[in-house]
């Protein structure tokens, strides 16, 4: 078998093959697009049977035969052009001309074909140009409507246009070999061959693309859906976060537009936002996105305006055809809902619904992450003399929310790609992701464990007689970082009665507050040295700075830096309370210093030692190297 043989009935089978999908659709959802599909590729399909049977049988095809099949085959770009009008919409002087023209063809065919007679030239390349315009005007069509689509939809319209252009292309060529006789046709039906193949390829992912590939085509909208979500309770208004949102639902199901519906339980009816038009509640109730609210199940819609008469006149203002809805609950609360709209309802299929769940599931984490910090600021306003112990349990809420929804998002994402392919390699970026939420989850909370510690002046261990130099020495190692140089200068051992783990805490949060600070590198110092019965360490760096107004507030719970970006540098603004707290119930104090942001901080931790016989007589400067522990291309 010639290569050029084995192309033609490898594409040949392809056709079938989606005839067959295409059809088992129809039957079991007879949607006009499905229809249409079964028509475009039922009559290609029809074309190769008749190929296979006259082949097989050794016999010449009749008249009639000829005339069915070349109609068929002329009929392809009009079939094609009523599913651009399924995914795109035509005019219908569009759809009127393509008809007349088509009728055109086949009286052309029916003129000649019967009768035995070949087809002259000239109405060949009429029927030729038919075909290559309604071709490329198919193509340009799915390529124009793919530039608006979104996400998987977007993919979809590409492969369809790339298919109808290749069709069109083969089209052309067989002009030319009706033009141009002494070309070498040898070379145009190799490259016939292929474009069929390319073709019929295009249209299997476009028209029916497996399960597998429409989740693969999803995954990057819904990656980065995910990977923002963590970020999403932070943003300035709960608006905002509605807007991200729709912004990434869109996005993933590949939908025109989505809304995200909240119910207010002040005015009793669900607020939507992006749309120009608020509905009454009873109203509401019977759209599609209502009943997925108000019935808690999801809903999918191929034909609002049919499901809905009553707001026919909205669904025509808002260009909605289809609607994908599913309500956003959280426990046995209910939050809102969130739906998808499309200008067409062969953008959707059944199966987006379980990720139209995925996406609400996320949502009600975010709006309820967020609804904690707006409770927590009407608490503040509202009762002033609670405020501290209301801005605990909400921002510590929030915060433990944060990396827990990030861990949900990550663990939810890898089942997906474990159910769509078991035997894919594991992903250590995903595995790294969880890990390193975990540890930030566990160390949150730690910090609220500890917080009730410092309230109660119960936050010490035992004591023991401990090197401060040492433990800050130890602290260093444990800091090393590529970007970073961490050393310690002190003039002589500087022996305290502490806790050590309690010290190595603190000395830790410093050191970690100094390298996060910094995030242009630069060297981290402690120096330690003696000021009378006294320890003074100084944890310094080159890092962004204290603006002076902060200073004063930096050790209250909950405050952060005006020149922090929460964003960039998380947290919760507990830890130097607690550092304060540790250094306090050893008797000692702990402050900050800095020139202004940009020019870097200090902070200074003083303890008692034991007795005052460490105390330095003789005047000289703190110049001693106790450790220095460069990094890797950090210098030093």
């Amino acid at each position: 078998m010639s290569a050029d043989t084995f192309l033609q009935h490898l594409t040949q089978v392809l056709f079938v093959v989606i005839f067959v999908v295409v059809l088992a659709r129809t039957i079991a959802r007879p949607r006009r697009s499905n229809v249409d599909a079964t028509l475009l590729f039922g009559a290609t399909a029809f074309i190769i049977a008749e190929t296979w049977v006259t082949e097989a049988a050794n016999v010449k095809p009749g008249p009639l035969l000829n005339v069915t099949t070349s109609t068929l085959l002329i009929a392809l770009p009009y079939l094609l052009l009523r599913l651009v009008d399924d995914f795109a919409g035509v005019s219908k002087k569009v759809l009127r001309a393509a008809e007349a023209a088509l009728a055109a063809s086949v009286v052309l065919l029916l003129f000649w074909l019967p009768a035995g007679k070949q087809l002259p030239a000239a109405p060949s390349l009429l029927i030729v140009l038919y075909f290559a315009v309604l071709s490329l005007y198919d193509a340009v069509r799915f390529v124009t409507a793919a530039r608006h689509g979104n996400g998987i939809t977007r993919r979809r319209l590409r492969a369809i246009a790339a298919g109808t252009l290749g069709l069109g292309l083969i089209i052309v060529l067989a002009g030319v070999e009706v033009a141009w006789p002494q070309s070498p046709r040898w070379l145009w039906g190799v490259i016939a061959d292929c474009l069929a193949l390319v073709c019929v390829a295009a249209y299997f992912v476009g028209f029916t693309p497996p399960g597998w590939l429409r989740r693969a085509w999803q995954e990057p909208e819904l990656r980065d859906f995910l990977g923002r979500a963590a970020a999403l309770p932070r943003l300035p208004s709960t608006l905002a976060i509605v807007q991200e949102l729709e912004r990434g639902a869109a996005s993933a199901l590949g939908a025109d537009t989505a809304v995200v519906g909240l119910w207010d339980e002040t005015s009793g009816r669900l607020e939507m936002h992006s749309l120009a038009t608020q509905l009454p509640p009873d109203e509401v109730a019977a759209t599609a996105a209502g009943q997925a609210y108000f019935e808690q199940r999801p809903i999918f819609s191929e034909d609002a305006a049919h499901d809905n008469p009553g707001l026919e006149t909205v669904y025509q203002q808002h260009r909605v055809k289809a609607i994908l809805a599913v309500p956003i609950t959280t426990g046995d609360r209910r939050l809102g809902f969130l739906a998808a709209y499309a200008a067409r309802s062969p953008i959707f299929a059944e199966d987006d619904l379980q990720l139209a769940g995925l996406l609400a599931d996320q949502a009600a984490v975010i709006l309820e992450s967020r609804a904690l910090i707006d409770e927590a600021a009407r608490v503040q306003a509202r009762e002033e003399a609670t405020r501290l112990k209301d801005d605990f349990l909400s921002a510590a809420a929030h915060d433990l929310k944060t990396p827990l929804t990030a861990i949900i998002a990550q663990a939810q994402l890898l089942e997906l790609r474990s159910r769509r392919d078991p035997s894919a390699p594991a992903d250590p970026a995903g595995i790294e992701r969880l890990i390193r939420e975990s540890r930030r989850l566990n160390r949150l909370v730690a910090d609220l464990l500890d917080i009730s510690r410092v309230e109660k002046g119960k936050l010490l261990g035992p004591r023991e007689d401990v090197d401060l130099a040492q433990l800050a020495s130890e602290a260093c190692e444990r800091h090393v970082s590529p970007q970073h140089e961490c050393r310690v200068l002190a003039e002589a051992p500087a022996i305290g009665h502490v806790d050590p783990i309690r010290i190595a805490q603190l000395l830790d949060n410093l050191l970690d507050n100094a390298v996060k600070y910094s995030p242009g590198g630069g060297a981290v110092t402690i120096a330690v040295r003696h000021d009378g019965d006294r320890a003074h360490l100084t944890v310094s760096d080159q890092g962004i700075g204290i603006p002076a107004e902060d200073v004063p507030l930096l050790f209250d719970r909950f405050h952060r830096g005006s020149n922090v970006d929460d964003r960039r540098f998380a947290g919760m603004g507990l830890g130097l309370f607690i550092c304060k707290g540790i250094a306090e119930q050893h008797g000692g104090r702990l402050w900050a210093t800095s020139e202004g942001p940009g020019k870097g901080s200090s902070f200074h931790l003083e303890l008692p030692l034991i007795g005052g016989t460490s105390e330095r007589t003789d005047g000289a400067p703190a110049t001693s190297l106790v450790s220095s522990i460069p990094t890797a291309g950090a210098g030093g």
